[in-house]
């Protein structure tokens, strides 16, 4: 069932970093907040949606994560613990490849993911190491 995982994962990570983009454009667009040009690092536009990041992932990827352990049928604890290592694993990867190493207008330098976005970043992190064992446990409970 690894690509229904997968499909599951991504179309969580999708929402998730649309979610980020739309709140940071419309702090900008709407609230009149500094962008990256007008502001260090990101901008304020970005820099005020930061402490959100982990709410937008704390409701999506345990959603997510119910969606395919519920999928999956009989789901056991195994699956639930080989999906948070998948998961939690590959967004590392994906984000450092993808916010750090990639270099594109949104793009961070190590300092600013790793040590500035702190603790957005981790709190994110666990969030998503946890989101699968959040749904096996409710999927057992409920």
């Amino acid at each position: 069932m690894f690509g229904l995982s997968m499909l599951y994962y991504w179309l969580a990570y999708f929402i998730v970093t649309m979610i980020g983009v739309l709140h940071t454009i419309f702090n900008i667009k709407v609230l009149h907040m500094g962008t990256m040009k007008d502001d260090p690092g990101m901008g304020e536009g970005y820099e005020k949606t930061r402490p959100w990041h982990p709410l937008y992932n704390i409701i999506i990827f345990p959603l997510f994560a119910w969606l395919y352990l519920r999928a999956v049928g009989d789901a056991t604890l195994d699956d639930a613990i080989l999906t948070t290592l998948i998961w939690g694993t590959l967004t590392i990867i994906f984000d450092l490849f993808g916010w750090v190493i990639i270099k594109h207008p949104w793009s961070l330098s190590w300092k600013e993911f790793y040590i500035d976005y702190q603790p957005w970043i981790t709190l994110t992190y666990l969030v998503i190491y946890l989101s699968p064992l959040l749904a096996f446990f409710a999927l057992t409970v409920l």
